[in-house]
């Protein structure tokens, strides 16, 4: 992507989980837009850069993200955008009639953690950043959704409920900021290219849910049948969307999430 043509250059953007998977791929990008970043974060990823900047963060906590903008601001002087892009996921069945109570069943636990991090975390960041864009009047708040979200999915039922709730906070807040000129946009990626999220514990908790193999599940990766376009995404193609809109060149483009997913639909 040409740098000039987003003109984002000296903007100041938060991305949350910005270390691994779809997040260092936004972050690079931006990096290479010459966009001052801040990765907000619980472990440092392995790219560095003189215009990144990462903050420790629990981004579940109020007084974390509020520690966060605070340091942000004094070092930068404004925020113009946030990309809350930080999330998790732990398959479960909501009943596991083969192991009721059992490892892969649901608890209240499991659903208050993916609900703290994928929701309360994005209300957080949203209310704390977004109090600055309203008095600026200006700025852009990308929300990271899923193709689940839309579809929903077996074995990761909360995980869908908390990208449907996403999908939600977008339609509103766009509604309620829009008089403010501070835009809010979604994207819901689809399957996409294989990160180090996709961990061993992941991949067997997913197949048990699904009542597959491992091998299986894997296999599932690779298949391109219900996907239109033939492959899968890479990770690159949803950064470059989020780089999109957060630039003027998007400046009417609000309450709306766009999928990424070569075309892949329930039908």
């Amino acid at each position: 992507m040409l740098a000039n043509w987003l003109n984002l250059q000296g903007k100041t953007v938060v991305v949350t989980g910005g270390s691994s998977g779809i997040g260092a791929a936004i972050v690079q990008e931006l990096v290479a837009q010459n966009v001052n970043v801040i990765n907000a974060d619980l472990k440092e990823g392995d790219f560095k850069a003189q215009n990144l900047l990462f903050v420790q963060t629990d981004v579940t906590s109020k007084t974390a993200v509020e520690a966060l903008v605070e340091q942000v601001v004094a070092k930068y002087g404004t925020i113009d955008g946030l990309v809350n892009n930080a999330g998790i996921n732990l398959p479960r069945l909501l009943v596991d009639d083969a192991q009721p109570k059992g490892q892969y069943e649901l608890t209240e636990d499991t659903f208050n953690k993916i609900f703290a991090v994928n929701v309360k975390s994005v209300f957080l960041m949203s209310q704390a950043i977004g109090r600055i864009l309203v008095h600026k009047h200006e700025g852009v708040i990308v929300n990271m959704s899923s193709e689940a979200g839309l579809e929903g999915s077996i074995g990761q039922s909360v995980y869908s409920a908390t990208k449907g709730a996403i999908n939600g906070f977008t339609r509103s807040w766009a509604k309620e900021l829009g008089q403010y000129n501070v835009r809010v946009v979604g994207i819901a990626p689809g399957i996409m290219e294989a990160t180090g999220l996709r961990t061993p514990s992941y991949e067997e908790a997913l197949a048990y849910t699904r009542h597959i193999t491992v091998d299986k599940l894997r296999a599932g990766y690779k298949s391109t049948t219900t996907t239109p376009l033939g492959r899968s995404g890479h990770l690159s193609e949803v950064a470059d969307l989020v780089c999109y809109y957060l630039s003027n060149r998007a400046s009417y483009i609000t309450g709306v999430t766009t999928n990424v997913a070569g075309g892949k639909s329930r039908g």
